[in-house]
C-alpha cells in the first residue's frame, strides 16, 4: 500500500541538496510506485502521464510505503505512493511533503487473512501464533487495531516484521499462521486462507485507511502545470474505471496494464481491484478527503494513524494540525477552481 518499515530520521538533511537537481531538471522527475491494483497502472504502460505533461517520468517501483519515504527523503524521488500511515509517519518526523491524492480508499483491500489449518476460527485463536505485516504500514496499524478491538494484547501474539513478497514467500513455506496484507499478495494467501476480519469494517470503527500520492513541496511549487496534469491524468483513469468495470476483464489491455506493473496474475486483477474505492475530483476536494483543512477526512486519518505511531514509539511528536500536511489546490484546480 507500499506502506512498510519506518524511514531513517536522518535521511531529511539531504533533502535541501537535492533541490537544486530538480531546478536543473525542468521536465524529468523520478515517480515511486508499489504494487496496489489501480488505473494509474494504464497510464504508466500508455505513457499518458508523460504525453500530458511534456515531463519525462522514470518509473521506479518500491517493495513499500517506507522505502518510498526513506527515497524522498534523500531527494531522489519528487512523487511517491504510500499508504496512510508512512504518510503520516514522515509528515510527523518532519519530511516537506504533502499530500495531493488518494490514490486508493482502502476499503476491503486489506484482511487479516489466517492459514487453512492453524486452528484460527476466532480473533481470541491469534494468541500465540505467528502474523506477519509490513511494520508502520496501513496493515500494521489495522492489525494492532483489531487485536485491541478484540482485547487481545499485542505481545500475546507473534508479530512479524516483513515485506509483502517476504509474506508471499513465508506463506508458501508454511512459516506463517495468519498476515494482514493486500493484493497481490492477498490473493495468493486467500487460496490457502480464510479472511478473518477486513479494513472496510476497521476503517468503520474509526480507524480510516488509504493509499496516496504525497509530493516534495518544493517540487510541487515549482511544476505546478505538471502537478494538475498529472491529477487530470488520475481523475480521467480513476472515472474510465469506476464507470465501465465490466470493460476491466482478465482479457484486456487496462488489466493487462496493471498486472504487467504489479506483478499480479490478470484473472486476479478484477476482483482485487473491485475491493478499492476511487474518489471522484469531487470527493477528492471535498471535506470527505482532502479538503476541510484540519477536519478533513485525509487529515484526521493521518492524525489518528500519527497517534498510533508515537503509542508504538515510531515517532518521537505529533503535530498540532495535519491539515497543513494536505494540499486540495492541484484537484481544485483541476477542476477548473
Amino acid at each position: 500500500m507500499k506502506r512498510c518499515a519506518l524511514f531513517l530520521a536522518t535521511a531529511l538533511v539531504s533533502v535541501a541538496a537535492a533541490g537544486g537537481a530538480w531546478a536543473q531538471a525542468k521536465k524529468e522527475l523520478t515517480f515511486a510506485h508499489q504494487d496496489m491494483m489501480n488505473p494509474l497502472r494504464v497510464a504508466m504502460v500508455n505513457g499518458e502521464v508523460e504525453k500530458t505533461t511534456g515531463y519525462k517520468v522514470n518509473w521506479k517501483q518500491f517493495a513499500g510505503g517506507g522505502d518510498v519515504i526513506k527515497a524522498m527523503a534523500s531527494g531522489d524521488v519528487a512523487i511517491g505512493e504510500a499508504g496512510s500511515s508512512p504518510i503520516a509517519a514522515a509528515v510527523s518526523q518532519g519530511i516537506d511533503v504533502e499530500l495531493f491524492w488518494i490514490l486508493e480508499d482502502i476499503a476491503d483491500a486489506e484482511a487479516l487473512v489466517v492459514r487453512n489449518g492453524s486452528g484460527i476460527n476466532a480473533p481470541q485463536d491469534l494468541k500465540g501464533k505467528k502474523l506477519a505485516v509490513p511494520f508502520v504500514s496501513t496493515t500494521h496499524f489495522h492489525a494492532l487495531f483489531a487485536l485491541e478491538q478484540f482485547g487481545i494484547p499485542a505481545n500475546a501474539v507473534q508479530v512479524i516484521n516483513l515485506r509483502p513478497p517476504e509474506i508471499a514467500a513465508a506463506w508458501e513455506r508454511g512459516d506463517l499462521d495468519a498476515t494482514f496484507i493486500w493484493d497481490p499478495v492477498l490473493a495468493k494467501v486467500k487460496k490457502n486462507g480464510k479472511v478473518l476480519i477486513a479494513s472496510g469494517l476497521l476503517s468503520s470503527w474509526g480507524k480510516a485507511t488509504f493509499d496516496g500520492l504525497i509530493v516534495q513541496k518544493k517540487f510541487a511549487k515549482e511544476h505546478p502545470d505538471f502537478m494538475v496534469g498529472l491529477v487530470k491524468v488520475l481523475a480521467a483513469n480513476d472515472a474510465a474505471y469506476v464507470k465501465n468495470k465490466a470493460a476491466w476483464d482478465p482479457k484486456s489491455p487496462q488489466v493487462a496494464a496493471v498486472a504487467k506493473i504489479t506483478g499480479a496474475k490478470p484473472e486476479d486483477v478484477p476482483a482485487g481491484m473491485a475491493l478499492y474505492g476511487f474518489p471522484d475530483l469531487a470527493a477528492q476536494a471535498s471535506a470527505t478527503w482532502l479538503g476541510g483543512g484540519k477536519d478533513g477526512g485525509a487529515a484526521k486519518a493521518l492524525a489518528a494513524t500519527s497517534a498510533f505511531l508515537k503509542d508504538q514509539k515510531r515517532i518521537d511528536k505529533l503535530l498540532p494540525d495535519y491539515g497543513a500536511a494536505v494540499n486540495p489546490a492541484f484537484v481544485q484546480k483541476a477542476m477548473g477552481k
